[in-house]
């Protein structure tokens, strides 16, 4: 099992055909799931889906929390989408990474984020911080 950092590849196609809607007031819901080193995450990856996420602790349950977006913007000539940071409280977790996925759409897979390793929090504060939203960090990026 391995979880590999990637834009989801049906994402892509999605994205075509104008399933996302980004825009942080009137868009899609959507969610970040934690998951332990035994998932298998990657650019295939299609759908949220519980097996291997980490269990619920504090204030993480299954399916993860809801993240702010940010509407799109530009930077340059990059189109970018950013999400506001979000934290677990109380919890006691070791997650190795994540899924981002849209649950107003069937819960349809957007990214997986790799952590390079485990991250823990016991009985504390699990903290996920996005990038910088520029055209060489945000953490969605069309160029």
């Amino acid at each position: 099992m391995a979880i590999s950092q990637a834009v989801c590849t049906s994402f892509k196609q999605e994205l075509l055909v104008g399933t996302h809607n980004f825009t942080a007031s009137s868009g899609d819901t959507f969610k970040i799931a934690l998951y332990t080193s035994s998932a298998s995450l990657g650019a295939s990856t299609t759908a949220f889906s519980t097996s291997n996420e980490v269990s619920d602790s504090g204030t993480y349950s299954s399916g993860g929390g809801s993240l702010t977006s940010v509407t799109p913007t530009t930077s340059g000539t990059t189109a970018i989408c950013d999400f506001a940071d979000i934290s677990f409280t109380s919890a006691t977790i070791t997650a190795r990474g994540v899924l981002i996925y849209n649950s107003s759409q069937s819960n349809k897979a957007v990214a997986v984020l790799d952590f390079g390793g485990d991250k823990t929090s016991t009985s504390g504060t699990f903290t996920i911080q996005f990038p910088t939203a520029d055209a060489s960090n945000a953490i969605l990026r069309l160029a």
